[in-house]
């Protein structure tokens, strides 16, 4: 395996393991962002680092973690309180991708994350998801990436340079290519706008920092556990100029809104996928379930099969005649 080269025959066979046992169970994405934070555990072990500054990473119970501070030379701007603990980041921010959405419009992220499906699952992207300390994630906000020379680092030996008057962000060096791959990732994936000067920018970025082999550490773990590949990182996908997004994430996802107009033929609402009631725990089959129609819209999520759904927990309705 390519990683023996540079960190040791002993950490390559560890990642191989990680890899092959991960794999032994079926791969599934996480339903929702806690879900995706437990997860993330897995991934960002116990040498772990955080994404901006390049801390050590304490961890707790859970996905709680404390960043060590003073071994990193990191200096408090202003909020101690979230300086001294873990937050995972959107590197594309909620904001981003949430504000293209229907639910965004008409309640912000709370609505989205209540009532779109199709929200829950980018919002969950562990692709997409890194530990930061939370004074720095507070202060990145939804801002854009950028170069910012005339910019100092307010956060000591953490080289990371945010202009809150240009609402921009300038990250260190060494992350910048897997910045750029990861927002490639999303906006391909989910169809999102990208802007003429976001897309110049990672672009450059790119090709100036090849995927490392932290990236590539990275990547294969969150692949083993959600069986979704970032093409951008392992090679297979390539983004140019006027670069067509796939919208792969948009297609095995329907959003009850969508479906829930088709009243006249319940067989195919939701095109056989499966209902399940986040609060309950019952799933509902398109056909034979009376319950498949009745749930309240905020409690749904949807599963691609029964399989689907009961590795998540969820238990088939009592009353459905199939």
């Amino acid at each position: 395996m390519f990683f023996a080269r540079r960190s040791g025959f002993g950490r390559a066979l560890l990642l191989c393991f990680f890899v092959v046992f991960s794999c032994l169970a079926v791969a599934q994405p996480p339903n929702s962002f806690n879900h995706a934070k437990s997860l993330l555990r897995q991934v960002y072990d116990h040498d772990a680092r955080t994404f901006y500054c390049d801390c050590a990473i304490s961890w707790r119970s859970g996905s709680a973690g404390t960043p060590q501070l003073k071994q990193c030379g990191y200096q408090v701007r202003k909020n101690s309180e979230r300086a001294n603990r873990i937050e995972w980041e959107h590197v594309v921010p909620a904001h981003t991708f949430g504000q293209q959405r229907a639910c965004w419009r008409s309640g912000g992220r709370s609505n989205c994350t209540a009532n779109d499906p199709v929200f829950r699952i980018m919002e969950a992207d562990m692709h997409n998801l890194v530990p930061s300390i939370g004074e720095v994630n507070g202060d990145r906000s939804n801002f854009r990436f950028a170069m910012l020379p005339d910019t100092p680092s307010q956060y000591g030996v953490c080289d990371v340079r945010i202009d809150f008057q240009q609402r921009a962000i300038q990250p260190r060096e060494a992350i910048r290519g897997e910045i750029a791959r990861i927002n490639f990732y999303m906006y391909d994936r989910y169809n999102i706008n990208l802007s003429r000067q976001q897309e110049q920018l990672f672009m450059a970025w790119d090709k100036m920092y090849p995927v490392s082999e932290a990236e590539h550490q990275r990547h294969e773990k969150i692949m083993a556990i959600t069986g979704i590949e970032n093409g951008f990182v392992s090679g297979k996908k390539v983004w140019q100029r006027d670069y067509k997004p796939s919208g792969e994430g948009l297609k095995t996802v329907v959003s009850p809104k969508q479906t829930a107009t088709k009243k006249d033929s319940p067989a195919t609402v939701s095109a056989g996928k499966i209902r399940g009631n986040k609060n309950s725990k019952v799933y509902h089959l398109a056909t034979g379930c009376p319950g498949y129609n009745s749930m309240k819209e905020s409690n749904i999520v949807v599963f691609d099969s029964e399989k689907a759904a009961q590795q998540q927990g969820f238990r088939k309705a009592g009353n459905c005649r199939n």
